[in-house]
């Protein structure tokens, strides 16, 4: 394995660890903040909304400064907005950190994955998010392992955004081994123009690409958020099984990409991703059908699994639908549908449920799983690609 390639998993490993720092955060902040716990909203919000708008300004960014400039500047952007957290004492200071806390995140997301899936084979996409995977659990450790020391959140976010530090005077020294890779690697450095959104939305498949990135994270994030409640409520889970069985989602996510960097081995991307919605598809049904508590809590297990392949190889495939010098303008814009999925597609299910009822949940899945399908085959079909 490359010196490069090495600095980019622990550059994935440290780009989880802030991603679920909030949730396990948040009940011990807002008492003190004196604000309601629905507040939590308000900040992920403004993140999300900093994330897609940088991920849209990715392409731009990067063809000028080069991926590993965008990639330390981002990371210390973010660094600097987990120390602004973990010395604000308001909810408003936190409303104001959390603008470059997302701006940061989504141009390294687009930038990282855009130069892994140009110049690296499926299976470091695949092993590199089962990386980030870790990062996302770790990272709830570190802040409990604070509380729990005698600490407050502060301290949490203090070590993380330390940790952030470390990682961009990494990325800093590593600057030399981009270019040389970008030099020496297949793919030349791209000197294009940037495209605008409305260039990008020309290209045939963007649009399908878009939905099937907004609906794959639509489904992720829904099962995350609504999983516990629907198998409390509907299948009559005792609440400590099922919020461990919904931990089991994100840990057979992460555990799924391991295994799949090796499936990719044997199988391509489009095939990755089939297998993926294949495998979600079981797993939905055995939530949807009344076979018991333990086909409810396998069900949400495949969930997780089938979702693994799905989110990376979609990625990786990008320079092959649309070719190298299109690739980062098409992952930025990829970047944003998922989150703008994240952002209004688990809140539109609380709506759902707290209407009509949370007997509906494998169904909304499955809806998202049928328009994720079809927007992946039209995605095929556009760039003129087979199996």
């Amino acid at each position: 394995m490359s010196l490069l390639l090495s600095v980019i998993y622990l550059a994935f490993i440290s780009l989880g660890l802030p991603d679920s720092l909030l949730g396990s955060a948040w009940p011990s902040m807002y008492g003190p903040l004196g604000v309601p716990m629905s507040y939590a909203g308000g900040i992920s919000m403004i993140i999300a909304l900093g994330t897609t708008v940088s991920s849209l300004l990715s392409d731009r960014l990067t063809k000028r400064f080069g991926a590993g400039r965008v990639t330390a500047f981002s990371v210390g952007t973010t660094a600097l907005a987990l120390l602004g957290f973990s010395v604000s004492g308001t909810y408003w200071q936190l409303c104001l950190w959390a603008i470059p806390y997302g701006l940061g995140a989504g141009s390294v997301d687009a930038a990282l994955n855009n130069y892994v899936a140009l110049h690296y084979a499926s299976r470091h996409m695949s092993w590199l998010h089962c990386m980030w995977g870790l990062g996302a659990t770790v990272g709830p450790y570190i802040m409990g392992f604070a509380l729990t020391a005698g600490q407050s959140w502060h301290m949490g976010y203090r070590t993380i955004g330390l940790l952030q530090i470390a990682l961009t005077a990494l990325l800093v020294i590593s600057l030399p081994l981009w270019n040389t890779r970008a030099a020496g690697g297949a793919v030349p450095a791209d000197s294009s123009q940037a495209l605008s959104l409305r260039q990008i939305l020309s290209i045939p498949g963007a649009k399908a690409v878009m939905g099937a990135f907004f609906c794959y994270c639509a489904l992720e994030q829904t099962t995350a958020l609504w999983a516990s409640s629907y198998l409390v409520l509907q299948k009559g889970v005792p609440a400590e099984t099922a919020a461990r069985f919904a931990g089991l989602f994100f840990i057979g996510i992460t555990a799924g990409r391991g295994l799949c960097g090796f499936l990719t081995l044997a199988l391509s991307d489009i095939q990755m991703v089939r297998l993926g919605q294949a495998v979600i598809a079981a797993g939905t049904a055995a939530l949807l059908l009344p076979f018991g508590e333990a086909a409810s809590l396998a069900g949400l297990i495949l969930v997780g699994l089938g979702c693994a392949p799905i989110y990376p190889s979609l990625i990786h495939s990008t320079p092959d639908h649309f070719g190298a010098g299109r690739s980062q303008a098409i992952i930025g814009v990829q970047m944003a549908s998922a989150y703008v999925g994240i952002l209004l597609m688990p809140p539109l299910f609380g709506l759902i449920a707290a209407r009509l009822s949370t007997a509906l949940f494998p169904l909304y899945l499955l809806a998202n799983l049928i328009v994720l399908s079809a927007a992946h085959e039209l995605l095929l079909r556009s760039t003129k690609k087979g199996a």
